[in-house]
């Protein structure tokens, strides 16, 4: 009988062996959370602004051969409206600048130009051209302008810029060979919409 309960307790003991025991449950442990990158903000130059500009140029007058220069102060406004393409912007600006000359008084210029830029994120340099027209006593006339600068963004609202603008007016007032030729540099300020 020993041995009838020695083979009862060994078969027992064999059946829990090979069923495994005890074996802790698998826990999946749980996922990294995902941390994205940090992307620097994304500088774009599209929408409308609007600012105030102040400068100085020269005025040459020619007139076969003969040669008379004046310094001149141009204080305005400007508007206009800018599209980024990536890379490249395009845009146009209607400007006017009150010129006050200083020997020969005061007149008006106001020019239409097309601007063409290259995004380098807070900063833009930029070419202009267009139709310029002035002003002064008995002078009206309307000629070529073009010019380069270049606009940096403060804020993303608030930009601050430079350039360089040349107008070439030729037989004013009618007369041929009478030549007006305008340097100007100016500061600008713009707040963008």
């Amino acid at each position: 009988m020993k041995l009838a309960f020695a083979t009862l307790g060994a078969s027992l003991f064999a059946v829990t062996a090979h069923a495994g025991g005890y074996v802790a449950p698998v826990v999946e442990p749980a996922p990294a959370p995902v941390v994205a990158p940090v992307a620097a903000p994304v500088s774009d130059w599209t929408g409308f602004y609007a600012g105030l500009q102040y400068g100085q140029g020269d005025a040459d007058v020619n007139f076969d051969g003969d040669s008379v220069s004046s310094d001149f102060d141009a204080y305005g406004v400007h508007g206009g409206y800018n599209r980024d393409f990536g890379q490249f912007v395009l845009g146009g600006e209607l400007d006017y600048n009150r010129i006050d000359l200083d020997e020969a008084g005061e007149g008006d210029l106001v020019r239409l130009r097309g601007r063409a830029g290259y995004d380098l994120g807070r900063f833009m340099p930029y070419v202009s051209l267009g139709a310029a027209h002035v002003d002064a006593d008995d002078l009206s006339e309307t000629a070529f302008t073009y010019g380069i600068g270049a606009d940096f963004k403060v804020t993303e609202r608030m930009t601050l810029g430079a350039e360089y603008t040349r107008q070439d007016f030729d037989d004013v007032n009618d007369v041929s060979g009478l030549d007006l030729d305008t340097d100007m540099v100016q500061v600008r300020a713009s707040f963008r919409f």
